[in-house]
């Protein structure tokens, strides 16, 4: 599966939202993209996933039968899926899990919260979460979606300056597999781990690509048979 921008561009009220901008992904890819901080870094993360229509240029899923609706699931964008500062994580997690169409009554919250060595936290709002847990829930959340194969996780470093709490978390999901695209605007270039693709450019650089990692193997217990001559 490989998911192709081509030169998406996109008009608002007051004039342009996003320039031109392209960008090719596939699963086990790591594509970081930079922006200056404002509507359009999040606006490009929705026209990946379907939601927006793009003024111009085209967004397409390669190689899957599925629509980007399905496939792309846009993580914690500001205005339009974070969730509401106010709420309990436990609420949070059950709307989350209950739009993944997963069992999301209160035990099912409690255990899904526990796997994810988050139970303490239960009962705390959803702003008062350390920025890491925030986005490793949110994100965890996210891939839980049926289909979903494509992470956008909209600017996590709105919320943290420490860029490894996020770049790991990205690393991890697309050694599992998934295509990861992580949206940026307040961290300085120098900072990112590589290159990033840039809002309003055609030519981007590679995304990083993560292979899944080899399932472990027993190793045999070595023989004691005694060999005879």
């Amino acid at each position: 599966m490989q998911v192709r921008a081509d030169r998406v561009s996109l008009e608002g009220h007051h004039g342009t939202l996003l320039p031109p901008t392209s960008l090719t992904f596939g699963e086990g890819d790591l594509a970081i993209v930079h922006g200056e901080p404002g509507v359009g870094v999040t606006a490009f993360g929705l026209a990946l996933a379907g939601r927006l229509k793009p003024t111009t240029g085209t967004v397409h899923a390669e190689g899957v039968d599925a629509g980007l609706t399905e496939l792309v699931a846009v993580v914690d964008a500001p205005d339009v899926s974070e969730p509401d500062d106010a709420l309990p994580l436990r609420v949070v997690a059950g709307e989350e899990l209950a739009l993944a169409h997963r069992p999301a009554g209160k035990e099912d919250v409690a255990r899904w919260l526990g796997e994810h060595d988050a139970a303490p936290f239960a009962g705390t709002r959803f702003e008062n979460l350390a920025p890491t847990l925030r986005t490793r829930l949110l994100t965890e959340l996210a891939a839980e979606r049926k289909g979903v194969r494509v992470l956008v996780l909209d600017t996590p470093d709105r919320h943290t300056s420490d860029v490894d709490s996020w770049a790991g978390l990205a690393r991890e999901l697309a050694g599992r597999g998934l295509a990861v695209v992580v949206l940026t605007a307040t961290t300085p270039l120098s900072a990112l781990p590589f290159p990033p693709a840039r809002l309003g450019a055609a030519e981007q650089p590679e995304p990083q690509h993560h292979a899944p990692a080899p399932a472990p193997t027993e190793e045999l217990p070595e023989s004691t048979d005694e060999v005879s001559e």
